[in-house]
Parts: structure tokens; C-alpha cells; sequence
């Protein structure tokens, strides 16, 4: 194992930023997803809201733009590995792909959840 480097660490801050940098140029559903983080936030700020609603909001935010990177990360392996169509590399492209429906879903269900009583007061529970 080598030692701790402090120029090391910044390095890889710098893989962890191309990489976002790779992410907003070439997926579409990225600059989608930066949209609705930006709106969501907007949205959060203007209405105030509480603590727990920011981390929940946080948390699904992160949820989508973690499970967006991974599906690019885990396409991107794929190609590599096997250049040809595949049967399998389609069926991890598909499942990888699901995987960042259901977080975005799960995120629209869980601000649906948070801004609807914030914003119609007279229909929250």
C-alpha cells in the first residue's frame, strides 16, 4: 500500500471532476437531471423548508446523479470490454439503465411528497 499524498488525493478530485465534466457533455439525461437538481433546489429555497426536506431532497438528488454515473460508467466498461452487440452487455445496459429509473422516479415521487403540502397548505394531512 503507498503512503497518503496530499497531491494524490487533489488528483483524484480532478478524475472525480473530468469525470462529472464527461457525464453533462455527453449524456443528454444528464443535463435533464441538472435541470431538475436546479429547479428542485430553487423550489426548496423559495419555500423555505425545513431541514428534513432539504435532506430528503439531497438524498434523492444524489440517489439519481449516482445512479446516472454509475449506468455511464458501467456503458462505458461494457463497449470497451465487448465492442459487438452482446445479449448480456444489452441486459446489464438495460438493467443499469433501470436502475436510474427508479431513482428518478423514487426523487419525483419524494418531492411530490415534499413540495405539494408546502405548496397547497390546504391539502396537506
Amino acid at each position: 500500500m503507498s503512503r497518503f499524498s496530499l497531491a494524490a488525493r487533489l488528483a483524484s478530485f480532478g478524475h472525480a471532476l473530468r469525470g462529472l465534466a464527461e457525464l453533462l457533455r455527453h449524456q443528454h439525461n444528464t443535463r435533464i437531471h441538472l435541470l431538475a437538481t436546479v429547479l428542485v433546489l430553487g423550489l426548496a429555497a423559495w419555500l423555505q423548508l425545513a431541514r428534513g426536506d432539504w435532506i430528503a431532497l439531497l438524498v434523492a438528488i444524489a440517489l439519481v446523479w449516482i445512479a446516472e454515473a454509475l449506468n455511464t460508467a458501467l456503458e462505458y466498461l461494457a463497449d470497451a470490454a465487448v465492442p459487438r452487440q452482446h445479449p448480456l452487455i444489452g441486459k446489464a445496459k438495460d438493467v443499469a439503465a433501470a436502475a436510474v429509473l427508479i431513482a428518478a422516479l423514487v426523487a419525483v415521487l419524494i418531492a411530490l411528497i415534499v413540495f405539494l403540502p408546502a405548496l397547497f397548505p390546504a391539502y396537506s394531512a
